[in-house]
């Protein structure tokens, strides 16, 4: 209980800050859509990969290409890149109530099992920044490809206060 009023009394960027943690540059669209649209107080953001000046920092599958580690990683990069895309049209991240869903599509050879953990990655980065009762709702989907060949693809939602 204690952690959950720690939470409340500090805002998203303070633990950012605290955490060390920079964001990259905001993704740029691979296409014609737009990264992120507010709609009444949700935040949907486009699917979000792992890229690094709008380059993939990693391409292939999980199970083949890639290990579990590498996926957490590239998971956690497209998670921070959500935060980025979300502090632009946001203004702040303090302005974030809850992360509502996450959805995270991996690319695997079809033989690798371990989703959740490399999902987690996501998870535990939303849950440090937003707090442990801030967990969104979650689907975990292992498909056989990705845009551009990348092995994680998210799909976040946010409320946001007005």
């Amino acid at each position: 209980m204690a952690q959950i009023d720690a939470f409340a009394s500090v805002g998203a960027e303070s633990r950012l800050s605290d955490l060390g943690i920079q964001l990259p540059p905001v993704p740029t669209p691979f296409g014609s859509y737009v990264e992120a649209l507010q709609t009444g107080n949700l935040l949907f953001l486009s699917g979000m990969l792992p890229v690094v000046d709008h380059k993939p920092k990693y391409l292939g599958r999980l199970g083949k290409e890639l290990d579990a580690e590498a996926g957490r990683d590239a998971a956690y990069t497209a998670a921070l890149g959500a935060l980025a895309a979300a502090r632009q049209l946001l203004g702040s991240l303090d302005r974030i109530t809850r992360v509502v869903r996450l959805g995270v599509f991996i690319a695997t050879s079809g033989d690798f099992f371990d989703q959740p953990h490399v999902a987690d990655a996501a998870s535990d980065l939303f849950r440090d920044i937003f707090g442990s009762d801030k967990l969104p709702v979650r689907v975990v989907i292992g498909v056989a490809s990705l845009p551009l060949g990348m092995p994680i693809e998210l799909e976040v939602t946010f409320e946001v206060a007005e």
